[in-house]
């Protein structure tokens, strides 16, 4: 038998699947924990937080964002949703780093099957996979962050909890009953579960080029550097894991960062039309309104400053661990 079906034979392994998941979450918390400054400004510029518009659009409002944080609220301001997202992002990152491996075991079970177009389904699956079964913790991680000055100001004025966000989802609804009930309207009165997958959809269709351009650019960058043709090869250290993974969140950052813009603006539609589920052709047409296709981008620059380290490392730590727990 050849050591290429043996190797992926053994990452069909339930033992094999649990440490590569368990690598993949705690990569996936380093490299968040590592960037959390700079997810939190950028929800707040692409949700269009009112209090932070006038930060948005070059790279010194990013910081000068992040400073008006601090100010306001400390270490702790630039932290709000953190809790939320290490809640996400460990299963979100094992979820995903694991069905990577084992989709492109089903998909490139030999060399003879290595093609581009297998290493992107690859990747795109594992990212839409991960969605599937984290998506809520996303939802709220993003009403957390979204959470400012302004909407301390409101009604509701405590800072949102975990639990507090959750609970505010899930009561979500019309302020007045003055006008009948749209179809949406009825779906969340019926259904409120569906409250947590607001922009559900626009994310998984974003997710297929985001992930799937990511694991591809990095596999890419992988094998023509280090060849993998027998057991000896010599295998990419943490520097180059660093920087493959780098590049590859730029390359994925930038084909699919319109999709994200899109999905915060629905993710935060319970805050500004709570009665109703925002569809994808209103969303996109309010964004195009407000700022034409530069509207679009958003927060890109800031985007490139916390994807390409939170993925460097992410990739770096994930390889690493594997490295340790020995199955790579």
């Amino acid at each position: 038998m050849s050591t290429s079906v043996s190797n992926q034979r053994d990452k069909r392994k339930l033992d094999y699947a649990f440490r590569s998941g368990l690598a993949g979450g705690l990569a996936g918390c380093v490299a968040k924990t590592a960037v959390a400054p700079l997810d939190r400004v950028k929800i707040l510029f692409q949700a269009s937080n009112p209090d932070f518009q006038k930060y948005a659009g070059s790279w010194t409002g990013a910081f000068r964002a992040g400073l008006a944080i601090y100010r306001e609220a400390g270490v702790r301001g630039l932290l709000q949703g953190h809790s939320a997202t290490l809640l996400r992002i460990f299963p979100y990152a094992a979820i995903k780093f694991m069905a990577y491996d084992q989709w492109r075991s089903l998909l490139i079970p030999r060399k003879e099957y290595e093609t581009y177009q297998r290493r992107f389904a690859a990747g795109a699956l594992a990212g839409m996979t991960s969605v599937v079964f984290t998506y809520p913790l996303e939802l709220i991680r993003v009403r957390m962050a979204f959470h400012s000055r302004i909407s301390e100001q409101s009604s509701t004025s405590a800072r949102p909890s975990f639990l507090r966000a959750m609970s505010q989802i899930y009561h979500e609804g019309p302020v007045s009953l003055a006008t009948p009930p749209s179809p949406s309207k009825c779906l969340f009165q019926r259904l409120p579960i569906f409250k947590f997958y607001r922009g559900f959809t626009v994310t998984m269709v974003g997710m297929i080029p985001y992930a799937g351009t990511s694991f591809l650019t990095w596999d890419i960058l992988r094998f023509y550097f280090y060849p993998n043709d027998d057991d000896k090869s010599k295998r990419p250290g943490a520097m180059a894991n660093l920087a493959f993974g780098a590049i590859s969140g730029a390359v994925s950052q930038t084909a699919s960062y319109p999709f994200e813009v899109v999905r915060r603006r629905m993710q935060v539609g319970g805050i500004t039309r709570p009665d109703r589920w925002l569809g994808w052709g209103e969303t996109v047409r309010s964004i195009y309104a407000a700022g034409g296709v530069r509207g679009f981008y958003v927060g890109l620059s800031i985007g490139y400053l916390k994807i390409i380290p939170m993925n460097g490392i992410s990739f770096a730590v994930w390889q690493g661990c594997k490295w340790f727990m020995g199955i790579e």
